[in-house]
């Protein structure tokens, strides 16, 4: 293959994921899908609309992955969340942290982002500081603790490391193949189930995210990959940091975007997926939010408010390196593989966001 068609389908990828990036952003912001605000909807109200449509875009998205799978156009044990060797401790310590982290923020990586689109410059700090602190937990001091006393705490998953493989698929291909398929199934039919599923927002919010990662896992598995890259002859994943199929994850490319335009004429630093989704869920809530009349400029309330998005942030940038992901990147690409360490990790960022909910009501209710 000549190198100009390999830089010209690089640059295919790359276009194809900001697209999905807009589509994800845009809607995101319209239907107000926020994973934080669905736990917080229950905490505060027992409202569980939010949550329908995160449970919804779950089901849709695994479903679609588990399709590609069967039928030979996706490879998920390629991703970083289904590898056997599971750094537990870092799953859970990590997911805990990012859940309280997105609370006192007042939202998550995703929702930081949209909340930019819509003119909020407390998102702006949040982006940055998150960004920061993510990029020193992989290649900087964070990075060090989390090496020397976080990842090595392992356990072997080996063919549990997806539920099928947990529940028994592994001695029956034919019953892993039934419960990957029946698993999302009944997750799309519990969140729809009840009158109070049947809205626009949760419609509108789950379907089209989970559309929107089913998108980006068919542009990784099949516009990005490659069998053998002439260079290496090796199989490769255009676009790709680390050369692994991606879906969107709101985390580490914030690190990847910030190095990126600090070291924009470093001719080693190239786009990736992660820094273009990253601009395209900005752009495509900033485009809702004009058509919408809802675009305004927003700042802090005071040094209290600034105190806990800038602790905020910086939990989430270390929890999220340690828990390889956030609510979507964990909560939407890595559940959608079937992986029980995504799963456990999704569970430990909501049990730190209901803690730091309990928290901040107990706190009012002093005051009063």
């Amino acid at each position: 293959m000549e190198e100009i068609n390999l830089e010209h389908l690089r640059l295919v990828v790359l276009w194809a994921t900001f697209g999905a990036g807009l589509w994800f952003g845009a809607l995101s912001h319209r239907s107000h899908f926020c994973t934080m605000g669905a736990v917080a909807d229950i905490v505060n109200f027992g409202n569980w609309s939010r949550m329908r449509a995160w449970t919804l875009a779950i089901g849709v998205a695994t479903l679609a992955l588990q399709v590609m799978a069967l039928t030979g156009h996706a490879r998920p044990e390629d991703t970083i969340y289904l590898n056997p060797q599971w750094s537990w401790l870092s799953g859970i310590v990590g997911g805990l942290l990012f859940g309280v982290g997105m609370v006192l923020a007042s939202g998550c990586g995703s929702k930081t982002l949209i909340r930019l689109g819509g003119g909020n410059l407390k998102a702006l700090v949040v982006f940055l500081v998150l960004g920061l602190t993510s990029y020193m937990a992989l290649k900087g001091v964070l990075g060090v603790v989390r090496v020397n006393w976080l990842d090595p705490f392992k356990i072997d998953l080996g063919s549990a490391s997806s539920l099928p493989g947990l529940l028994g698929g592994h001695a029956n291909p034919g019953m892993a193949t039934a419960l990957s398929i029946a698993l999302p199934v009944l997750l799309i039919a519990a969140s729809l189930f009840g009158r109070s599923a049947w809205n626009k927002e949760t419609l509108l919010g789950g379907l089209g995210v989970g559309i929107a990662i089913a998108v980006v896992w068919w542009i990784a598995f099949n516009l990005a990959y490659l069998p053998e890259h002439p260079d290496t002859l090796e199989a490769a994943y255009l676009g790709s940091y680390a050369n692994r199929p991606e879906a969107f994850s709101f985390v580490a490319p914030y690190a990847y975007t910030l190095e990126w335009l600090m070291f924009y004429s470093d001719a080693s630093r190239i786009l990736t997926v992660g820094v273009v989704a990253c601009a395209g869920v900005i752009l495509g809530a900033a485009a809702s939010a004009l058509q919408e009349g809802t675009f305004r400029w927003e700042g802090f309330q005071g040094v209290e408010d600034t105190a806990n998005h800038v602790v905020g942030a910086a939990l989430m940038g270390f929890g999220g390196i340690l828990a390889l992901g956030c609510t979507v990147g964990q909560g939407l690409s890595g559940v959608s593989t079937l992986s029980v360490a995504s799963w456990i990790t999704v569970l430990a960022i909501v049990a730190g966001a209901w803690a730091a909910l309990k928290y901040q009501i107990w706190r009012v209710e002093r005051m009063l």
